[in-house]
């Protein structure tokens, strides 16, 4: 693909672009695709792109890479076409006269995704680039439920044009850099499609970290010779093996390749440690003829080298959810470790194109598995939320964990006992208590590794871990969670709601039930638990309907009613018409700083709890007596950051400065304990209003490795 992708890039003319799209084709484009061809070059003629070059080479350009990938002349077609409705004089209707049903599909999929381009793009430090970049990564996915094809040739597009961005400014290039490694290079994984996302990721990461980028490249390009020297080698060595084995000479074949710069990136920001101390620069990959071959060679490979078994993982036994099979392991070799890959040919082309396999091979082996697209229909109302919940479904490794009756689950690594319980079904993840992993009992935020064996021990009643869903790695737990948390919150301000005015009015609970509901109906009641200025409304509103004449509520508590009042203690503002002379804990539950909470009032106490205590929630239900709490103005939140951190001069400074400009209030570092002679953990405890723990974490995640961040915000110690 290399020497392809040179020409591309070389292109620079319409008959030179010409001229690869057919090769791609063998010379002998369909009349359709000639047709589609003269249309684009008739519908962008005039048009010119950022670096004055015909804007129609692109399409063509687009076209060969989809010939490349697929083999496929509608999606080709439909390649050649995929800007002709949205930028020029053509209209949808132009293009069905003239195509079939299927290329139309396909150009109206594409012009669906509305390109963020040109004068559209959000700067690189703008807020709205999340955003962006969600409704983008929306758009593709909703149009390609329907024709994962639509995909693979947006993919192509986006490669085309990641190679072409030198005629953009810097601020553009870094930001479609930027979209492109959150969200194509991911998709194109998901996918399958290693070649793409691997080209994508090196063009991004140039973009957006050229310091990081020329750091490695320069490496490389040192320590080439060296490399290539140790890679020879190494294959000569695997040959010689494999042939003492019994394998013939023309039964494999052993490719060899040094990491792609990305990857190296990427492994370093996770260990915290510099590229000469990684020991796997360099990976071979054994192509066999049949799947039995693959063990007799992992069986060869390990028997004459130390393997590194926590990196053993059998994808032919147990193939992702893309299809994806192979071998994978690692071995120690001098002092180096070495990873292979084990496959069969037809594996190979799967690894190569992914789901492109299946048109380009048109052969069974390569059939589309889109499981895991179709279920990508997330519900959200916000975009942020949708792009929040996709990236832990897409942007993730897979583990493989399995049933006790061994149905296996898919699930993003860093999953946990929970996710694969609302994997099962979200009544399962409902009312789940305990898992036994391994049949070993543990707790439902217990991770996961790869093939675990899980069973999930259920309750009658629905189990509510509403500050868990931080803790949950899949869309479909953090989902059931945070509906199931939505609608008991809503049903016990309902019940605190009654619970509050009867306390007020010295009337039990159902009286005022029928009051309120002939008075303004319950739609809206469970409010009254949450916004003061409602509840005093609801105050005036009953006053009246209990017989009396007077508008104001005060008036009412002429008439006997003590006034009720806002009163702050500690770190709780209270309104009623009770005297609260303390507040007090119950055992049963932790609520911490902006949890929800309720309160109960016995004897001149107010007793907190969570809203989502169990014994809370019985007491609702036999009406005692409550009042309206909230938290006060204060919303100052305790961290504990356990940060990775190179041993090196000024990095302790760095991550202070780093801090600081967060805003998170440093309150004590504790520099401990040492993972080699340049990495050790450090401990930081901080202070922020910020309430919210994940936003915290993403943030620190992009500059510094966070092994653990923990809320210290129990109100107990408060």
């Amino acid at each position: 693909m290399d020497a392809f992708l040179e020409n591309i890039q070389k292109c620079s003319s319409i008959e030179e672009s010409k001229n690869i799209l057919f090769a791609q084709l063998n010379n002998k484009p369909s009349k359709d695709t000639i047709k589609a061809l003269d249309i684009a070059i008739t519908a962008h003629d005039g048009q010119v792109r950022k670096s004055g070059e015909p804007y129609v080479i692109h399409p063509i350009l687009v076209a060969s890479i989809t010939a490349f990938i697929s083999a496929d002349e509608t999606m080709v077609q439909a390649a050649l076409l995929h800007d002709v409705v949205e930028d020029t004089f053509f209209e949808i209707s132009d293009i069905e006269r003239e195509f079939s049903n299927d290329v139309v599909h396909l150009v109206e999929g594409l012009t669906k995704i509305v390109a963020i381009r040109g004068a559209e793009l959000a700067s690189s430090k703008s807020n709205e680039k999340i955003i962006s970049s969600a409704m983008s990564f929306r758009k593709m996915l909703i149009a390609s439920i329907g024709d994962v094809r639509v995909l693979i040739i947006k993919l192509c597009d986006r490669l085309h044009n990641m190679m072409t961005l030198s005629a953009l400014t810097h601020a553009k290039q870094e930001r479609i850099a930027q979209e492109t490694l959150v969200v194509y290079a991911p998709i194109a994984h998901r996918l399958g499609i290693s070649k793409i996302k691997n080209l994508l990721e090196d063009l991004s990461f140039r973009v957006i970290y050229p310091k990081d980028y020329k750091k490695i490249n320069e490496y490389l390009v040192a320590n080439n010779q060296n490399l290539q020297l140790s890679l020879n080698s190494f294959i000569d060595k695997t040959k010689n093996i494999l042939l003492q084995y019994g394998l013939l000479k023309d039964d494999f074949e052993v490719i060899g390749r040094v990491k792609h710069n990305y990857s190296i990136y990427i492994k370093m920001h996770r260990k915290g440690i510099d590229i000469d101390e990684i020991l796997d620069l360099i990976a071979i990959r054994i192509i066999v003829n049949n799947p039995i071959e693959c063990y007799e060679v992992l069986g060869a490979m390990h028997i004459n080298f130390t393997p590194l078994i926590s990196r053993f993982k059998d994808y032919i036994a147990l193939p992702k959810e893309n299809g994806y099979q192979t071998i994978h392991t690692s071995i120690f070799e001098d002092k180096n470790i070495v990873e292979i890959q084990i496959r069969t040919k037809d594996m190979h082309k799967l690894a190569e194109f992914g789901v492109a396999a299946h048109w380009k091979y048109k052969s069974e082996d390569s059939a589309v598995k889109l499981d895991w697209l179709e279920g990508l229909q997330y519900q959200n109302e916000s975009i942020e939320e949708f792009y929040e919940l996709a990236k832990g479904d897409l942007f993730s490794e897979d583990i493989s964990v399995f049933s006790p009756k061994g149905d296996q689950f898919t699930l993003p690594k860093g999953s946990v006992a929970l996710d694969f319980a609302y994997a099962i079904h979200s009544e399962v993840g409902a009312k789940a208590v305990r898992v036994n992993i391994n049949k070993q009992k543990s707790s439902l935020l217990s991770p996961l590794r790869n093939g675990d064996i899980i069973r999930v021990i259920t309750s009658d009643e629905a189990n509510y871990h509403c500050s868990w869903i931080d803790s949950v790695k899949t869309s479909k737990a953090k989902e059931g969670i945070k509906n199931l948390c939505k609608a008991r919150i809503k049903e016990c301000d309902l019940a605190s709601s009654y619970n509050i005015l009867s306390n007020i009015f010295d009337l039990p609970a159902y009286e005022l039930k029928s009051i309120v509901k002939n008075l303004t109906g319950s739609n809206n009641l469970h409010r009254l638990a949450t916004k003061l200025d409602f509840l005093k409304d609801k105050i005036g509103k009953i006053s009246q309907s209990l017989g009396l004449k007077e508008v104001r509520a005060w008036e009412l508590f002429k008439k006997g009613y003590k006034k009720p009042f806002l009163k702050t203690i500690e770190l709780f503002e209270f309104f009623g018409n009770k005297n609260i002379d303390s507040v007090e804990f119950d055992y049963c539950c932790h609520p911490k700083i902006n949890d929800e909470i309720v309160a109960f009032y016995e004897n001149g106490k107010a007793i907190i709890h969570h809203k989502l205590c169990n014994k809370a929630y019985q007491m609702m239900a036999e009406e005692k007596p409550m009042v309206f709490v909230k938290w006060k103005n204060s919303k100052l939140s305790k961290y504990r950051l356990i940060i990775s951190l190179q041993n090196q001069k000024g990095m302790l400074a760095g991550l202070l400065s780093f801090l600081s400009k967060m805003d998170l209030n440093v309150t004590s570092i504790d520099l401990g304990i040492k993972v080699s002679d340049k990495a050790e953990f450090c401990k930081i405890e901080v202070e922020s209003f910020e309430n919210k723990k994940s936003n915290i974490e993403a943030k620190i995640s992009k500059a510094y490795k966070l092994i653990e961040i923990i809320s210290l915000n129990d109100a107990y110690n408060n």
